[in-house]
């Protein structure tokens, strides 16, 4: 490894979570590149590499101290299943022969069976009834396993569904702020009534930054903070509030959602997740909280406002300078 003090290095900077690190980086003024499979990415050094190739991602990272691993996939089960396991095993082995801290930022899809404890945490049953569950776990216990021999210094993340500026996969973009502005009414494929908690994308990103300098938090498992949970007509209200309009959340009854998903992809994916929106899905952080008692989550009004002004008002990119 090259001799390098307090180099980061985020895989997947075009992201939103790893766009939001890199500038909660550049915040703190600490050294940071990004690496992007095709993407130059503004106001950052960006490497370019393919984490499938082993070879090619060994020669493109090298001399870091800290790599945040926070790409996103397609959303596809035949493709994490595919993907995310020979990924992770290519950063584990070049973190150990680099020496890097590693940081997962993960999801929650392995808990399980559901329905899961109201509220579940770090220590629920992982028992996953979705094949992009099983990926997921699959991919953090080969994680767990190098963390757990000593291979590599490491600790996973785990974020609730998120929400944040540009967060074009968010559900609150894809079934509230896009139809919104399509003059359209918001949709869900979830029940009436359901809570469920959501993570911040900035709030993400100063967490992570916040483990991966605490030489304490490696070799643990964390979940992320979120928000109070709430309810798909409690936030589609929010919305109202910065549009002044007076939407109503249109439910997708499940024959409709049956009919439907041969013809539309992104529908037969999200099916088999229907169990985060059938019942509570609501997420413990009282481990991180305990740990980082200062840390303020951002209320949902202030995120969806935020989340409303990256998409209808141009950026200066003032991070840059």
């Amino acid at each position: 490894m090259q001799t390098h003090e307090q180099v980061h290095l985020v895989l997947g900077g075009a992201g939103v979570v790893g766009d939001s690190v890199i500038k909660e980086l550049k915040k703190q003024k600490i050294a940071v590149k990004a690496l992007e499979r095709t993407k130059k990415i503004h106001c950052v050094d960006t490497i370019k590499a393919d984490l499938l190739n082993f070879e090619e991602a060994k020669k493109a990272i090298n001399g870091f101290s800290h790599i945040y691993l926070c790409i996103g996939l397609p959303y596809s089960s035949e493709i994490w299943a595919r993907d995310w396991p020979n990924i992770m095993r290519n950063i584990i082995s070049i973190c150990k022969a680099e020496k890097s801290k590693l940081i997962f930022f993960d999801n929650v899809y392995m808990y399980g069976p559901p329905p899961l404890p109201v509220p579940f945490d770090e220590t629920t049953k992982q028992f996953p009834t979705s094949k992009k569950g099983a990926a997921r776990k699959e991919t953090a216990d080969i994680l767990l396993e190098a963390m757990n021999s000593g291979m590599i210094d490491a600790l996973i993340a785990r974020s609730a569904d998120f929400y944040g500026p540009h967060a074009i996969n968010s559900q609150f973009y894809i079934n509230f702020l896009a139809r919104i502005l399509d003059k359209k009414s918001p949709r869900s494929i979830s029940k009436p009534g359901i809570k469920h908690t959501y993570a911040y994308t900035v709030d993400n990103a100063r967490a992570l930054v916040k483990l991966a300098l605490d030489d304490g938090s490696y070799g643990d498992v964390w979940h992320l903070p979120v928000g109070d949970p709430i309810t798909m007509e409690e936030i589609v209200e929010l919305f109202n509030k910065e549009f002044k309009t007076r939407h109503r959340v249109r439910f997708m009854p499940f024959f409709l959602q049956t009919a439907l998903a041969p013809f539309i992809p992104e529908l037969k994916e999200a099916r088999e997740m229907l169990f985060q929106f059938n019942y509570p899905y609501i997420m413990s952080f009282d481990k991180f909280k305990a740990r980082y008692p200062n840390f303020k989550v951002t209320p949902y009004e202030e995120g969806i406002k935020e989340m409303i002004h990256s998409f209808t008002e141009p950026e200066l990119l003032k991070w840059c300078t």
